[in-house]
């Protein structure tokens, strides 16, 4: 069998790549830092995934401690908080996603409408404000107006003459603060990309429905939303990959003691007995268990928008 000419188009096209790679040699010097950054960060620490395998000590390495197999996942499975742990988790992760979703979308269609320059600049730089407010300045304001008796929501309801609510410290409570509290500093950030969306719609669409008698919802529901639909099904494929991650610094400044039993997570259970007790082994057995799912549930996911709306990841 001749074989030359299957090689000779495979080396054509090496060829031509690398000339077009020479060609283009200042675009990859300019990537070459956020590729030397992604490596040295991101896939160098993934040698130390072994650790969930072993009985890491510090003195003995990692190569050279223990090698246990799957007894830190059997640990972690069979623990009696195993199951308060990934409830919490994916309660608090799944009804963020559900409720904090729309409202980036909601805003960026309400702000898309607006026609005044300098009152559109001015509710952006409202609603982007909170995103830069550090985890702790926004944990102590949500104390300033929660807590019991002095926080000014309870003020208010002793001005009215009603007795006060310790918000705080009921657990029916937590989950909905803690995702209010997100949606509020999160909700002018998340909303850029959806009005860079937005900008690309093409005027004469408009035009041509306002002359078909179309209002401006229903502009805003044939023309604005199925532009930005591409735009929103990427996110929320992406979203769905951090299910069980849920964010550790204002989940555990939020906890105390009577709420525990719904704010506990594993990120705050992995910090509080995997580091805070140095059993890394451990503390990296549930970290790659939180990637598996997370990467999964990636994978459904997209593999569902594929089928469904023919927009997905890859």
């Amino acid at each position: 069998m001749n074989t030359t000419a299957y090689a000779k188009p495979i080396n054509e096209n090496k060829r031509s790549w690398l000339v077009k790679a020479l060609r283009s040699w200042r675009l990859y010097v300019l990537l070459a830092p956020t590729f030397i950054y992604l490596f040295i960060f991101n896939y160098i620490p993934m040698y130390g995934v072994q650790i969930a395998f072993r009985n890491f000590t510090a003195r003995d390495g990692i190569l050279g401690s223990q090698w246990v197999g799957f007894d830190h996942f059997v640990f972690f499975f069979n623990s009696p908080q195993f199951e308060i742990l990934v409830t919490n988790t994916v309660l608090i992760s799944v009804y963020t996603l559900l409720w904090s979703f729309p409202f980036p979308i909601i805003l960026a269609l309400m702000v898309n409408e607006i026609r005044r320059p300098r009152i559109k600049k001015t509710i952006q730089t409202i609603t982007y404000a909170p995103f830069f407010i550090s985890v702790v300045v926004l944990v102590n304001m949500i104390n300033v107006f929660l807590s019991q008796p002095d926080g000014l929501i309870n003020q208010a309801l002793q001005f009215f003459g009603l007795d006060t609510v310790n918000f705080l410290g009921r657990s029916s409570y937590f989950r909905t603060i803690f995702i209010t509290s997100g949606i509020w500093q999160s909700i002018g950030w998340n909303s850029i990309i959806y009005i860079a969306a937005l900008s690309s719609v093409d005027v004469e669409q408009h035009e041509a429905a306002m002359i078909d008698g179309a209002s401006k919802l229903q502009r805003i529901w044939h023309i604005n939303i199925p532009c930005i639909i591409p735009t929103a099904v990427i996110l929320f494929i992406l979203s769905t990959g951090h299910i069980m991650s849920v964010g550790f610094e204002r989940i555990f400044l939020m906890q105390n003691a009577l709420n525990l039993d719904v704010s506990e997570v594993i990120s705050t259970y992995v910090y509080k007995v995997g580091l805070l007790r140095a059993q890394f082994s451990l503390t990296t057995a549930i970290g790659l268990f939180n990637s598996v799912i997370n990467l999964i549930l990636l994978l459904i996911v997209n593999q569902i928008a594929k089928k469904t709306s023919n927009i997905s990841l890859f």
